[in-house]
């Protein structure tokens, strides 16, 4: 549209080119092009007078002048406008100023969805106030031409770039795919954002349902996760617990927490503004502790940026980390300091490039998770995908669920291998006497078959024929990792029976899961009994596990 003349106003004395009309989302607000400023300035400077609260005329100093295209302005000496004026003007720039009072305000375009909802991150941070979002939509829309928003934002002030005018665009409406646009460094006129969004099929869960299911946790920083189960760890910057939720509702609660609006933190920063790992940089000569996470900076000048560490390989003697790129340039051969005051020297620095979400892709069923992005090998199938921080794509096998249904809280549970409807109390055997009296370590005569959990208790006959419980840490090959124990009084006998007590405690609920590798269908033997206040009847099943998990159902009957 032209521009409203009786919106705006000069001040002759200030140089000040002010929007008086009504505001985003009032009854009439008015926009206009930077070349339509332009036009109209130079209408009243032919005027033999002023008129009113235009104070500009034939009289006065050249105000604005056109550099060569409709789509730069230049306000020449002392006119100006301020941002709430830059706010009703598009479709180009404004360029205000000299030396070190120099302003710019360039335009930004984005072609899209007409009802695409946009973001912008500036000097490190989201800008608080969207107003060039409306309810259906952006402002100064071309439907012809696929743009959804024409504004304009501050890229110098002071003389100074405002983080060397560099501009990240998101959209991130929750229920909608997510996508993001980074201009590195804005031109005069238009700079172009492409941010679209459309209905994500695998997020439909209502988000007032998703903000309840905070059981959902990350542990943040470097994290070992053995997610293949071949007994080595591999290393992410994450680790995802999704509770009692489905891997897909896992995604749908991350993608909460990062939508727009959303007043999360995550790794020390506004969820809103996290993206993930942006870059690995080698790291040599470390002093001081660094803190996972913590902001970064390093250089000055031309060669100063900050970043936030996500994760590092050690907190003391790292040698990589990995960081999230805020402000500035990227570190090289910088001295990098952090928050806390430790200190590295950097080198080799390299970038990935950022998914949307943050955290890869959801089937609906499965996870393809974005790099260095882990979660808790027992809430991973196989038809998932991880890939750790030395950029491995990690398959893991078929972790799958067993659960024992018809529980009562209180009642006492024992699942183990099935021995012809009794437990497996042979399933495996003591290498050699047990005698310690801080043992720590139990070994077997064979190896401990691969779809154990990767904690939990075994039973070992003792040298006066009692079966006693040890929850153990961790197994590998044939040995198990117990707290210590003392068994010099009561010993383990060399060819004396182990067996895995897959479930061995006091039920609080109704059920009772486990989760294991499937590597074979496994028949297990379950006991439950109940012998106090409300006694029952002994039960005892048996449950079939197979490539999609398995249950049993236990029937208690009252021994009153």
């Amino acid at each position: 549209m032209a521009i409203v003349a009786a919106d705006w106003t000069i001040t002759r004395s200030t140089g000040a080119i002010r929007y008086i009309g009504d505001d985003h989302g009032g009854a009439s607000p008015s926009y206009a092009t930077v070349i339509e400023l332009h036009r109209w300035i130079g209408d009243l400077s032919d005027d033999a007078t002023s008129t009113g609260d235009d104070e500009h005329s034939i009289t006065d100093p050249g105000a604005s002048d056109r550099l060569g295209i409709d789509n730069i302005i230049k306000l020449l000496g002392i006119y100006n406008i301020d941002a709430n004026a830059s706010e009703h003007l598009y479709d180009g720039s404004i360029i205000q100023g000299t030396g070190g009072t120099e302003e710019i305000y360039d335009g930004i375009v984005n072609f899209g969805n007409a009802d695409v909802q946009i973001q912008i991150a500036q000097d490190g941070a989201v800008l608080a106030d969207d107003w060039w979002n409306f309810s259906g939509g952006g402002l100064n829309p071309d439907s012809t031409q696929g743009i959804s928003h024409r504004f304009m934002l501050p890229v110098r002030t002071a003389g100074a770039d405002i983080d060397l005018r560099r501009i990240l665009g998101t959209a991130r409406r929750y229920g909608f795919g997510y996508s993001e646009f980074f201009i590195n460094g804005t031109s005069r006129g238009n700079n172009v954002l492409a941010l679209k969004d459309a209905t994500d099929l695998n997020n439909g869960t209502a988000s007032g349902t998703v903000a309840t299911w905070t059981g959902i946790t990350n542990t943040e920083g470097y994290r070992p996760i053995d997610v293949n189960n071949d007994t080595v760890d591999e290393y992410y910057y994450s680790e995802w617990n999704k509770d009692i939720y489905t891997i897909n509702q896992l995604t749908e609660r991350m993608k909460y927490l990062t939508r727009d609006g959303s007043a999360e933190t995550m790794y020390g920063l506004s969820a809103e503004l996290f993206r993930g790992i942006t870059h690995d940089i080698v790291i040599s000569t470390p002093t001081g502790t660094f803190v996972e996470p913590e902001s970064l900076s390093w250089g000055t000048g031309a060669t100063a940026g900050t970043g936030q560490l996500l994760a590092i390989d050690s907190t003391t003697a790292g040698t990589v980390m990995y960081i999230q790129h805020l402000t500035g340039v990227v570190p090289s051969t910088n001295t990098i300091t952090g928050n806390g005051g430790a200190t590295a020297l950097a080198g080799t620095v390299t970038a990935h490039t950022i998914p949307t979400p943050f955290f890869g892709i959801s089937t609906g069923s499965a996870i393809v998770g974005s790099y260095g992005l882990g979660i808790e090998a027992a809430d991973l199938a196989a038809t998932d995908k991880v890939t750790d921080l030395s950029g491995t794509q990690i398959t893991p096998p078929n972790n799958v669920t067993f659960t024992v249904f018809g529980t009562v809280a209180g009642d006492r549970l024992l699942v183990t291998n099935n021995n012809a409807g009794a437990p497996d109390e042979a399933q495996l055997s003591n290498n050699a006497l047990i005698n310690g009296a801080t043992v720590t370590a139990i070994v077997t005569s064979t190896a401990i078959p691969t779809d154990t959990p990767s904690t939990g208790t075994i039973r070992v006959e003792r040298a006066s024929g009692n079966y006693t419980n040890h929850a153990y840490t961790s197994y590998t090959g044939s040995t198990f990792t117990i707290g210590s124990t003392d068994f010099s009084t009561d010993t383990i006998p060399a060819t004396n029976n182990i067996y895995i007590a897959y479930v061995d405690e006091a039920v609080s609920g109704t059920s009772k899961a486990f989760t294991v590798v499937y590597v074979a269908d496994r028949t297990f033997f379950v006991r439950l009994r109940d012998g106090g206040v409300t006694p029952i009847k002994e039960a005892e099943t048996t449950g079939i596990l197979g490539a999609n998990g398995g249950s049993a159902t236990v029937n208690r009957i009252s021994d009153e």
